[in-house]
């Protein structure tokens, strides 16, 4: 057991599963962002041609799995478990997206931290032998999200500065037992954190602390600092919550400045698109990890790498009864 855990909440992947294979599929908002030309596709209409939002969320999944699986040189059928989520209710986009493919599916909600949370799943499922290849997948879509957690679009209801803006989009993966591509060393699994932030305009600062709080677990059990990474990428705090965390580490003498990035600022350009603080949603983390990151960790831009993603565990219910908001981070460990 000793090989497999450090401390409470770091476990090691000795076996050290591949990720064989990504890819992201994003909307037209997302395409025109700085990340624009490394998206695998970037789709022009948000209802990709189906009736609602909501069915296009479920497109966005599949189109990105399947993606994934080409890159990866398998077919659904040859994957042993998908660990898949979305910010809709009962998960609905992601077990829709998996109706009628015969693959076990293991449903997520982390909010936006569900990619960081399938990914070390099925990390911990190959790498104990339980299967072969499985999947992690994650999406979000702006009007959908918009829908259910806040107003109607033709609600036309002005947006704090502190608002981040849902992702429309999916990124998937494929972790294998072999293989080659970038390979998962380890993660560290996050705690519910709550600060009492109330304002669900405000996410960044709801979600900061629990994001310190596990890189500074991650950073005690497993004896690395920031110095043994090439990036640390949370996801996603956006403008507000990354310059929390900065000042939450720098208060305990630690500077991540040069090596920490956050998917929520990566993904839009503030100059051009009003996004106030930044990208958010499900979708968010999983597009850039798919989009950027592990390219950039197969190019070796990157030797090692440690991505974050943060969730604020809110809903509409617990809004409308004025709760503060619960969140939490899970980080994964990756290789070049």
């Amino acid at each position: 057991m000793s090989e497999l855990r450090q401390g409470k909440r770091t476990i090691l992947f000795p076996n050290r599963p591949v990720i064989s294979g990504w890819a992201s599929v994003v909307g037209k908002k997302e395409g025109e962002g700085p990340l624009g030309r490394e998206f695998d596709q970037v789709e022009q209409d948000s209802r990709f041609g189906c009736a609602s939002w909501e069915q296009a969320e479920t497109k966005f999944q599949k189109s990105a799995l399947n993606l994934a699986l080409k890159r990866a040189d398998l077919t659904k059928q040859e994957l042993d478990a998908v660990f898949s989520g979305d910010l809709l209710n009962q998960c609905a986009a992601s077990n829709f997206a998996m109706r009628g493919v015969q693959v076990p599916v293991l449903g997520l909600y982390g909010a936006c931290s569900t990619m960081a949370e399938a990914l070390l799943l099925a990390g911990c499922a190959v790498n104990a032998g339980y299967g072969g290849s499985c999947a992690a997948v994650s999406s979000s879509h702006f009007a959908a999200a918009e829908r259910q957690y806040r107003f109607p679009l033709a609600y036309g209801g002005q947006r704090t500065p502190t608002a981040q803006w849902t992702v429309t989009g999916a990124g998937a993966t494929v972790i294998r037992s072999k293989g080659s591509g970038p390979a998962m060393i380890g993660a560290t699994l996050g705690t519910v954190q709550d600060k009492g932030i109330t304002d669900a305009n405000n996410m960044g600062a709801a979600m900061a602390w629990a994001a310190y709080d596990t890189i500074r677990a991650h950073f005690s059990e497993s004896g690395l600092g920031p110095e043994d990474y090439d990036l640390i990428v949370t996801g996603d705090l956006g403008k507000l919550g990354k310059e929390l965390v900065t000042e939450f580490f720098s208060r305990d003498g630690v500077k991540l400045t040069e090596r920490y990035e956050d998917c929520g600022v990566l993904i839009f350009d503030p100059s051009t698109q009003d996004v106030h603080c930044g990208g958010s949603g499900a979708g968010c983390s999983a597009a850039v990890l798919a989009a950027h990151l592990l390219p950039g960790l197969e190019h070796k831009r990157w030797k090692r790498l440690l991505f974050c993603g943060t969730g604020a565990l809110l809903s509409p219910t617990t809004v409308q009864q004025k709760q503060s908001i619960p969140a939490v981070c899970h980080a994964v460990a990756l290789e070049a």
